[in-house]
């Protein structure tokens, strides 16, 4: 026991005496040293006395769409810290092929009489679902906040992160490395942050380059591994130098084809990712990606919940968070491949396009997927 207080003492900066007052619920100790002392134990991994326990102010339902994607336990554990820090149980409901619906995890949620729930890209996010489920859940007074995805007609607070901004960013980037023929895999388009996507895909070539066709340079795929490699496929066959991808995922599967083909990264082909998920600074190559501001966007959201339940009502406006260039070593300057688009430009600078080069060829089709 002994190494024990001398270890929760250092950790919360004050006396081993102390810490034995406040885990013996002895008078004479200031709310705020408690507080320190309570804390030291959690972050320890020590378990608090029944006595000090705080009671749970109630559960809150986070719903994510997987875990596979590294983006989503990230949101996963910046809003459950927020929540818990204010006394409330999360209760977390993530999506499995074949297993129970987002449907299913609401109606479980609601049978256990939850203050809330919070969804992260959720079939709010995508704009060919019915919206009225939504609808019903505020028509009964149930505080919800939506994150990553916009719906008109919904009574309650969004939280997003500006996609268009963040292809804009990506483009603005390689066009500084002299890239012109650049790519964007992203999934489906019925989806609103992949329809962002795109729209900011159109505008970063208009502005860049003049494009005024992008859609020969847009690849609409899946949101994995497997969808960014195939995206990859038809974009290299056009001869695309550098690839904006909608996840970190889909830019590992784009590195994957890019290799399989025998190409090199960045040497070949730059590649930029979206989200920045944990670890992704550690590929190889390390992955230039626009970052999600995840704790500020979580912090948000459990604000606003917060102030649902207790009776207030948050901003309805939409409130969009500007994303984050993180430039790494997946993307480099572009080879030369004319003497005219060898000359030299200075950082930041976009060389004008060359005549008839405003956009790409038309020499295949455009798949429907």
């Amino acid at each position: 026991m002994k190494t024990r207080l001398a270890d929760i003492a250092a950790q919360a900066g004050v006396s081993e005496a102390t810490v034995s007052r406040v885990l013996n619920s002895r008078p004479g100790v200031a709310e705020d040293t408690r507080r320190a002392v309570l804390t030291a134990l959690d972050v320890l991994g020590y378990e608090r006395p029944a006595r000090l326990r705080r009671r749970s102010a109630g559960l809150v339902g986070l719903m994510l769409p997987e875990l596979d994607n590294p983006i989503f336990p990230a949101f996963a554990q910046v809003i459950e810290r927020a929540l818990a820090h204010h006394g409330y149980t999360p209760v977390l409901c993530t999506g499995t092929p074949g297993g129970a619906t987002e449907d299913d995890y609401t109606e479980l949620l609601l049978e256990r009489g939850v203050s809330g729930i919070i969804f992260v890209s959720g079939l709010h996010s995508d704009s060919g679902a019915d919206m009225s489920r939504y609808v019903r859940l505020v028509e009964r007074g149930l505080p919800v906040v939506f994150v990553n995805g916009y719906a008109e007609g919904i009574d309650a607070p969004f939280i997003s992160s500006d996609e268009s901004v963040a292809v804009e960013l990506a483009i603005g980037h390689l066009a500084s490395l002299r890239h012109r023929h650049i790519g964007l895999a992203v999934g489906p388009e019925r989806y609103v942050p992949t329809a962002r996507k795109i729209a900011g895909f159109r505008r970063g070539l208009a502005a860049a380059f003049g494009v005024e066709d992008a859609e020969p340079w847009i690849e609409r795929s899946l949101f994995s591994v497997e969808g960014g490699q195939a995206a990859a496929g038809t974009l290299l066959a056009r001869g695309a130098t550098a690839i904006v991808c909608g996840s970190d995922l889909m830019a590992l599967g784009v590195i994957r084809a890019v290799r399989e083909r025998g190409l090199g990264v960045p040497g070949d082909v730059s590649v930029v990712g979206y989200d920045d998920s944990p670890l992704v600074a550690f590929t190889d190559p390390p992955l230039t990606t626009v970052r999600q501001a995840v704790a500020p966007m979580g912090a948000a959201a459990v604000r606003a919940l917060l102030d649902e339940i207790g009776g207030g009502r948050a901003p309805r406006t939409e409130l969009v968070y500007r994303p984050e260039l993180v430039v790494r070593g997946s993307t480099g300057p572009a080879k030369a491949a004319s003497g005219d688009d060898a000359r030299a430009v200075a950082p930041g600078v976009v060389p004008p396009p060359t005549a008839g080069e405003s956009a790409p060829p038309r020499s295949e089709p455009i798949p429907s997927g």
